[in-house]
Order: structure tokens, then sequence, then C-alpha cells
């Protein structure tokens, strides 16, 4: 069975939500749509209070190549322009939208097989573009920008990556099992945006229906197959990836394409079935809601806007013993300070702690035990990296490979000591990032 070559951890699933079905949650009362919802630079409205929107229609004007339109998701009117906290605290302009009670949703006519089936490889770049689809594991890097190949570059393959090895999260699971056809449809047309030869589906085992699904999906169709990955963490990540389905090692530093590859969530190759097929922009998207304590945790389709408090009170409101709130899985995800947040594209899951659960542990000294240095599937030396973070010795910490650091937290899941060795490695990267 394929994995990656170096590290790699296995925490507990913890995946309350593998049987749950894809429920869409009602919808609220208003939405506050983010501005900002992926890597690149924000872009600006284009629409003010008391204007009427209809459903998919653009509201903002996009301001440099990486970044992406985002688009009302109801039909409905502009309450206001004001900052709304994002998950992480940090105030950023929203646009407010009140859905009309009489015809909140409509959708235009999709495009026909035979429609499709005409577009160049170019439109279809372009419509993945307005529709402002973006990548949907975690990183919202624009779709568009991803299939721009650079001059003198090819494409060989176009990975999809379904392992989710995330513990918790089961949105991308519940969506391979339910829309596999449509998955598929998505990844044939990324191919033929990208020019890539043959596409792989690369699921870890635990997922043996979304399995199953995807390889009944890819039957009759040579230039597609499915790649079973052993259960490890990270085994989603893009170089990890890669290495499993096809051999190829990205150089460091370098990015997937530098392999002749390019990985895509299967998330976004539904984005992109439903923005090239169905004419939809990304408005919605499943995200997991789950926790020990939860009434009714599940795979939910959400608004993007939508509120966080709605979303908890869906799942049946949260626990009087709630520690901590994680928007993401709990390895790479992020502790939310703010409920009255909006979900954004990028929101893949919420995560509820108990209290037990979400305090760290007593910080120790480190003990040479080098379980840091044997997880890392980057093959760094963690354990030394946050030695020179400690006495702000970034230069070295960049000779050290910092900048490789794929942020999978296997380092800090690991230690004996309970040191916050990502902390301080992120930290590190930031302050290099800053001098350049």
């Amino acid at each position: 069975m394929k994995t990656f070559r170096r590290g790699g951890i296995h925490p507990p699933e913890n995946k309350l939500t593998n049987d749950c079905q894809i429920t869409e949650l009602p919808l609220p009362g208003e939405l506050r749509v983010m501005l900002a919802q992926c890597i690149g630079a924000p872009p600006r409205p284009t629409v003010k209070p008391g204007d009427r929107v209809a459903c998919g229609d653009r509201i903002v004007e996009v301001t440099a190549f990486v970044s992406a339109p985002v688009h009302s998701p109801v039909n409905g009117i502009v309450k206001k322009l004001e900052p709304t906290r994002t998950p992480q605290g940090i105030w950023q302009d929203s646009i407010v939208i009140e859905p009309d009670k009489e015809n909140p949703i409509s959708y235009p006519e999709p495009r026909t097989k035979e429609e499709t089936d005409a577009l160049s490889p170019k439109e279809i770049v372009e419509i993945i573009g307005d529709m402002g689809v973006v990548g949907l594991g975690g990183a919202t890097f624009p779709t568009r920008v991803k299939l721009s190949v650079p001059e003198g570059k090819s494409v060989d393959y176009l990975l999809i990556n379904g392992a989710e090895c995330e513990p918790c999260l089961t949105c991308d699971n519940a969506l391979m099992k339910e829309h596999p056809e449509e998955i598929v449809e998505g990844t044939l047309l990324l191919m033929r945006a990208a020019g890539a030869e043959k596409g792989i589906f690369g699921i870890e085992e635990n997922k043996p229906d979304a399995i199953k699904a995807m390889k009944a999906a890819v039957a009759g169709k040579p230039q597609l197959r499915v790649v079973t990955l052993k259960k490890k963490y990270p085994q989603g990540g893009e170089k990890q990836l890669i290495f499993a389905t096809t051999g190829r090692i990205v150089p460091a530093g370098g990015l997937p394409i530098a392999t002749g590859c390019i990985v895509d969530n299967v998330a976004t190759a539904y984005a992109v079935y439903q923005a090239v097929r169905l004419r939809r922009p990304l408005t919605d998207r499943v995200v997991t809601v789950t926790g020990p304590g939860l009434s009714n945790p599940g795979n939910f389709l959400v608004k993007n806007g939508t509120s966080l408090n709605d979303i908890l009170t869906f799942a049946g409101g949260l626990p009087d013993d709630t520690g901590k709130i994680i928007a993401g899985g709990p390895m790479m995800g992020r502790a939310i300070s703010a409920t009255d947040s909006s979900a954004t594209k990028g929101l893949s899951g919420l995560v509820v702690l108990p209290h037990d659960e979400a305090l760290r542990k007593p910080e120790g000294p480190c003990i040479r035990c080098a379980r840091c240095v044997g997880v890392c599937p980057m093959g760094l030396e963690p354990y030394l990296l946050m030695l020179q973070a400690d006495v702000k010795r970034w230069d070295d910490m960049a000779q050290r490979g910092v900048m490789n650091c794929l942020e999978c937290g296997s380092c800090t899941y690991i230690c004996p000591s309970n040191r916050p060795l990502l902390d301080m490695i992120k930290l590190g990267k930031q302050e290099l990032r800053k001098k350049k």
C-alpha cells in the first residue's frame, strides 16, 4: 500500500461523523460575506447598502492576479458593509446580505454536456476564475492561478487529494460517497484545463466506501485511477501525496509543478464541476461539525457568510464544558476566539473540544529523545529549530530548512515534554518572511 517515504504519525481518528450524510443547513436571517477569502490580495466591494443582489452575482472586484472573486450566496438586499471578526478574532471587511423571504435561492440553467465538451482549456480556466473557485483543502489558493502553468512547464498528472488525514474531519469522505460522478467530471475538467494526461485519486485506506464509490465512478475511464493510501498523517500533504501516488519528489523550496503534477482537493474538483457544468459560483461548501459533547454533529452544507453561532446551534449548541473550538482539524486548524464570525470558503470543519482535552500540558525541558526528528515528514530537526528560535537566530533556522516545514504539527504531537515546537517554528518562518 502506498505512502510517503519519511516520518509521519498515527493520531486517533476520532471521526465521529464518518457515517453522517450531507445535510443542508437552514438559511439564516442574514449572511456576513467576508471580502478576503483566499490567499492573495483582498478584493474591493462593488455593491452598496440598499442594492439588490441575485444569487451568484459577483459582489467584489478582484485587484490582483493572485486573488479570487466572491459572490452573493442568495437573492437579497445588501444591508451594510462593515468589519466582521474572522474566526481568529481579526476584523475584516464584510458585506451583510439579507436573503429574500419568498425566493432566496435561484440558479441558472446548467450547460449541456455538448456545451461543456466544446469549451477550450482557456475558457475552462476563465470560468473557474470567474466563479471564485479556490483550493478547499485548507490553503484557499486560487484554482485559476494554480492552473496557469508557467512557460516551459507541462503537467503529466492531475492529483486529487481524498486522503483527508486530519483527525475528526469527514467532509471530503462524505462528498466522495455522495457525489463521486460529479467529482470525476470536475477532475476531467481540471485535466483539460491543465493539459494533464492522467488523473489520480489518492484516498486513505480508512475510507472503504469512498474508495468503492470513486472506483465505480472512474470505471471505463483509462486516464483515471484510484490509489489506496496507507493511513498515516500527514498523507494529505502535497509533497507526501505526490510521492505516494507517482514516486516523484518535489525539490526543496519547489512547487508540485516542478514534478509535472498539480494537486487539488476533492471538494475543489466538485466546485469546478458546479462552476463549469452548473454555472454556479463557489458560495457554499460541506463543513464537518464535530465534538464528543455535541448532540447533533454532522457534515453540513453551509452557505458562505453563515454565522458560526448558527452552525453550532444546528449541531446541538455548545456543551457547558467547552474548552476550545477549532476551525479546521485538530492538527492544522486554528483555535477560534469568536463564534460571531462567519463561514468562509476555507472552513472545512468546526471541532468542539471539552475543557479537559483543550488544556495544554505543562512544558518540560527537551530530553533529546529525537522523536520529533523521527516523525518529521520533511526530515527537519524541530528540537533544534525551536532552540534557535528561542535565541532569535532566524538565519540559522533558514539554513536548517525551516521554510520547508509543512506546519503539520507532528513534532508537537509526539513530544513527551509538551514543548511548543510548531509555535516556535512558525515564529521563525514569520520573522524570515519579514526580512524578505
